[in-house]
């Protein structure tokens, strides 16, 4: 039993359930089964089209863009290396970002599965499957959660930082569907392809903290 519990790696559990989850719905996908989910989230997020809301979702899904998440990460490895003095930080946000990006194409690629045609409000090419935009703010704003929980003092500052970055992830991934450009598979199974990264990027970053401390306890002994 102590083995088990030393073994055991709560980041990895989340790891392979993110992972069957996303293997679910490509199966579903592949096998055109998930029409109607996708049918009953599209007709309910694209029921709400107005001009203001057209212009909020536009606001959010350029939020989500690849210009915009390479300006707010810029901005945070910035902070975290001038303000909170941290390296090792940098490059687990760079892996997660560029591992999440590189796994976004290879599997656009595979899948090849095309855009919705109906009520398109901006136009975009390339693949559907699974949504850039989803996976992007989903590793962006989860790691960024990830390293500043620890410098979060209260539980009260915790809570809401989880809160905007769920919020945040929610939002982009809702404009993807409103302004019909994703189905919203596309959109889950973005999120869940991402938790799986993030989750084993995590793993290996916690276990790296690991061996480092365990060398400078050795050597301090």
């Amino acid at each position: 039993m102590p083995n088990w519990k030393k073994n055991f790696s709560f980041p990895l559990l989340v790891a392979a359930l993110c992972l069957t989850a996303f293997v679910s719905i490509a199966l579903s996908i592949s096998d055109n089964q998930i029409h109607r989910f996708d049918d009953t989230l599209i007709g309910w997020v694209q029921g709400m089209e107005s001009p203001g809301m057209t212009q909020f979702m536009q606001l959010f899904t350029w939020i989500g863009s690849e210009k915009a998440v390479v300006i707010i990460t810029i901005i945070a490895m910035i902070v975290l290396y001038v303000c909170l003095k941290h390296k090792r930080e940098l490059l687990f946000l760079a892996c997660v970002l560029a591992g999440s990006t590189l796994l976004n194409a290879l599997l656009k690629l595979v899948f090849q599965r095309a855009r919705p045609t109906i009520n398109r409000i901006i136009e975009v090419s390339g693949y559907s499957f699974p949504s850039g935009h989803s996976m992007a703010a989903f590793s962006l704003y989860g790691g960024l959660a990830f390293l500043l929980w620890k410098h979060v003092p209260t539980v009260t500052g915790r809570v809401l930082m989880v809160i905007a970055s769920a919020v945040f992830i929610l939002i982009i991934g809702l404009s993807r569907i409103y302004l019909g450009v994703h189905y919203p598979s596309d959109v889950v199974g973005g999120y869940f392809l991402s938790g799986c990264w993030l989750a084993t990027c995590i793993w290996f970053y916690q276990r790296h903290l690991e061996r480092l401390s365990e060398v400078h306890s050795r050597s301090v002994a």
